[in-house]
């Protein structure tokens, strides 16, 4: 697949800020004397697996305990490009916003032309969670999780938790533009290139049950997490049945799920409609997280 898909993933905002770090940078945040109180910290670059992508920086706030709830942000770029720096503006509006939370911000093995992306990064989304439990007492935080994805970020963030999270440790799960049927006629049928280059980059002999099988429409239960979503009505890359129809099933199963539809918004958005997204996100997280 093009290294152009998803390429353009999500500016949700007009100032993004791009984090710059060398490896495995450790920042203490000043704080006060007293003996009590447990520093904020920052881990930058940590390693999870062998591979250059496979890794993650954590942002631990002041005072937190082993209740401390934790929020994964998973980057877009149609599995193929994309870095966890394009999160750096939801890691500055939660710090400010939500500030009791623990942040990991990730990366994960990217795919080609001759390497899937199904299940690796799903793989690898699990290799973080185990990471995140191992260090739970070191770190001093919760096996509470929550996720916020865009685009192909947001497809891994409800699968894994919809599919992958055999213990029940996700809270719930925020998608920005997510896709949510592989399968999807829509999809299927589409000629235009940028679709069909996804479609060639799952690299299988492509069968209905396959596509089924990772996507999250097809795997969600009723005992799926909290789910919040976001979609444009005018994105050329999601068509508005993804949001839709995963919305429709969420209600049919009984899952506490709020849907925010833009008629007028396409892959991302900026202005207003970015500030109700932010204000509704953190409104759920509230409630749910």
């Amino acid at each position: 697949m093009k290294k152009s898909f998803y390429a353009g993933i999500l500016s949700l905002f007009i100032l993004l800020t791009y984090a710059c770090s060398e490896d495995n940078d450790t920042v203490l945040s000043p704080t006060p004397t007293d003996e009590t109180t447990v520093e904020a910290k920052t881990m930058l670059n940590v390693s999870y697996g062998a591979d250059s992508d496979q890794v993650y920086d954590i942002y631990l706030p002041q005072n937190r305990t082993l209740a401390t709830k934790v929020m994964i942000l998973v980057h877009g770029g149609g599995w193929t490009s994309g870095d966890k720096s394009e999160m750096s503006t939801f890691i500055e509006l939660m710090q400010t916003d939500l500030p009791e939370y623990a942040i990991v911000n990730i990366n994960y093995r990217l795919a080609n032309d001759t390497t899937s992306p199904f299940p690796m990064q799903l793989e690898d989304i699990s290799a973080i969670i185990n990471d995140l439990k191992t260090k739970n007492e070191e770190y001093i935080i919760s096996e509470d999780y929550g996720f916020l994805g865009t685009s192909a970020g947001a497809h891994l963030s409800m699968l894994w938790s919809y599919d992958y999270d055999t213990e029940a440790d996700v809270n719930m799960v925020a998608s920005i533009v997510g896709p949510t049927n592989l399968a999807d006629q829509a999809y299927l049928d589409s000629a235009d290139p940028a679709i069909q280059a996804y479609i060639d980059l799952l690299g299988m002999d492509l069968v209905v049950p396959l596509l089924e099988g990772f996507s999250p429409f097809h795997k969600v239960t009723a005992s799926a997490p909290p789910t919040i979503l976001f979609y444009g009505g005018q994105d050329p890359l999601i068509p508005n049945s993804q949001g839709m129809d995963l919305s429709d099933k969420l209600t049919t199963l009984g899952v506490t799920h709020s849907f925010t539809f833009y008629p007028n918004e396409g892959h991302g958005w900026v202005g207003p409609n970015a500030a109700d997204t932010w204000n509704k996100f953190k409104t759920f997280v509230a409630e749910h997280h």
